[in-house]
């Protein structure tokens, strides 16, 4: 059931973010920060996929990323400077905005106080890990990017998405596993197998429909 489900997550996700890509520039900037919120959002779900147990955020994040690649191929460099910036603002401005939601004393007849707590008062230390990898690793892949685009003079976008998203992941996983869930799981390095394994998975599954489909999908 996880696994038919995530795949359909996975084509969802690739579908909005075509279709931002078709609306504009603007559009798409405004989706790769909803992606940035929901990922950080989702890390602290867990689920059973592939018999391995991984968190439910991998497919925004990898969106994320594929959104920049794709908004920094259509409008350049500088745009998507300004795309990284706007998403962590905006996940600077979710994590105040959450602990101030939580400061507010429920009435009697309020059922929801618990499950808000749950959800947004998660590990300080896991929140800050997941925004600083986040921001660190999308600037690196703009970079990667970039310089994948002039070493192959813009063409086989296929391999450049996927080299630059296989490289900017392994980054994301080890940086986040250490910083965030280091002493908190049994084995770090299961912890990185793991979800470095699922995201590859995504990865494969997303880099040549979008370049495929970027071929009927023209930015307004």
């Amino acid at each position: 059931m996880n696994e038919a489900l995530f795949f359909a997550h996975v084509l969802l996700v690739l579908g909005f973010i075509l279709v931002a890509y078709r609306m504009g520039r603007s559009s798409l900037i405004a989706l790769i920060v909803l992606l940035g919120v929901l990922a950080n959002v989702f890390v602290v779900k867990q689920m059973e996929l592939f018999c391995w147990t991984v968190t439910c955020s991998d497919v925004f994040a990898i969106g994320g990323i594929l959104g920049l690649n794709l908004l920094q191929e259509g409008w350049g460099q500088e745009t998507a400077g300004k795309a990284i910036r706007g998403s962590l603002l905006c996940l600077i401005f979710f994590v105040a905005m959450a602990q101030i939601h939580l400061l507010y004393v429920p009435s009697a007849a309020d059922k929801t106080q618990d499950a808000f707590a749950m959800i947004l008062s998660s590990s300080p230390r896991i929140v800050f890990a997941s925004i600083a990898v986040y921001y660190v690793v999308q600037k690196i892949d703009v970079k990667i990017f970039g310089f994948l685009k002039h070493f192959f003079a813009g063409k086989l976008l296929p391999v450049r998405l996927t080299l630059s998203l296989l490289f900017s992941q392994l980054l994301d996983t080890i940086l986040f596993s250490f910083l965030g869930l280091y002493g908190l799981v049994e084995s770090i390095v299961d912890v990185i197998f793991m979800s470095y394994f699922v995201k590859c998975v995504i990865i494969a599954s997303s880099s040549t429909f979008v370049a495929a489909a970027k071929r009927w999908v023209r930015p307004a």
